[in-house]
């Protein structure tokens, strides 16, 4: 007998926190820490691009792109996790979950998208600086922008409808905090080799291509700067230092996921999916900001002005 199927929408499923840890009310401290790092850092990220008019390099308008998509993507996870965490609020609708499921993919697609075209951006760059006005034309961001935009929704909007084809019998308890294709796919009682197979071609498509161009970036940078004196080497890779760290906290946990999920959850380790699935979620938002204020020069140098005015601001205040 099933649960439910597609055709009855007042069913639903039942989220996880952390499964085997007893108090999970703390856990939602540090998530809380998190959520406002994430909302506050790319936030001010944004703000800096959009008020400083200097600040009209591809560079940073992918970067900007890249920080509403954080945003979007904190407030897609976060706030639901915080009410199981909270309020015990477990329950998720049928229709909701795939809305989440939706945006979640379709999310992780576009910020796939953007590191790749900001590996690109450091490409012409750094290999042709003489060309990079001239390459990287306002029209030229404007088309690889909704080429990463249509890209993903039109490769993630066939995900929900094939989990909504699929009958759920015995079980509807999810093990992560929040609805992912990889999961619910493999709840089902009937055939899900077309799941199976869409799922595997989303990765090798999406990711698995924006990986090869963005390695593809770095080795013809390395073989570029090799030839140059240490100094200028070294300024050349700096520039992409943010970068580089980005993608390592995008890719790695998004494999570890997606190998987890394929290839079955280890009993020896039956948290390691829940954790990649978090790392790969709710880091990637609360780190990029970060290490962009810091390591790139112009960004830091537009917060330490804006720090300095409302220090001097505040002080006058005082004064008076």
């Amino acid at each position: 007998m099933c649960v439910f199927n597609a055709s009855n929408y007042s069913n639903s499923f039942i989220l996880t926190g952390i499964p085997h840890l007893q108090d999970q009310f703390w856990v939602g401290f540090p998530l809380l820490l998190m959520y406002l790092v994430a909302i506050v850092g790319n936030c001010i990220i944004i703000y800096i691009i959009k008020v400083e008019e200097d600040l009209c390099e591809p560079m940073y308008k992918f970067l900007c792109m890249l920080s509403v998509v954080d945003l979007l993507l904190a407030n897609t996870t976060m706030p639901r996790m915080l009410g199981i965490f909270w309020f015990d609020s477990t329950e998720i609708f049928f229709d909701s979950c795939l809305l989440q499921m939706f945006f979640i993919h379709f999310l992780s697609a576009l910020e796939s998208g953007i590191l790749m075209a900001m590996a690109v951006d450091r490409y012409v760059a750094i290999c042709h600086p003489l060309r990079y006005s001239s390459v990287l034309t306002e029209s030229t961001l404007i088309k690889i922008s909704l080429t990463i935009l249509l890209r993903g929704a039109l490769f993630m909007i066939p995900i929900p409808l094939l989990i909504k084809r699929l009958p759920f019998c015995q079980k509807n308890v999810l093990t992560h905090s929040y609805c992912l294709h990889q999961e619910i796919m493999n709840m089902t009682s009937a055939d899900n080799k077309v799941n199976v197979v869409y799922g595997l071609f989303i990765i090798l498509f999406i990711m698995g291509m924006d990986s090869i161009f963005i390695a593809l970036s770095y080795l013809l940078i390395i073989r570029a700067v090799v030839d140059l004196v240490e100094e200028a080497s070294l300024k050349a890779f700096s520039t992409c230092a943010a970068h580089i760290c980005a993608v390592l906290m995008y890719y790695i946990p998004l494999i570890g996921l997606s190998v987890v999920h394929r290839f079955g959850i280890n009993e020896e380790f039956p948290n390691l999916h829940i954790f990649f699935g978090n790392v790969y979620l709710l880091v990637p938002p609360v780190i990029n900001p970060i290490v962009y204020g810091i390591k790139t020069k112009e960004i830091r140098s537009r917060l330490r002005k804006i720090f300095c005015s409302k220090r001097h601001w505040i002080k006058t205040s005082g004064d008076l």
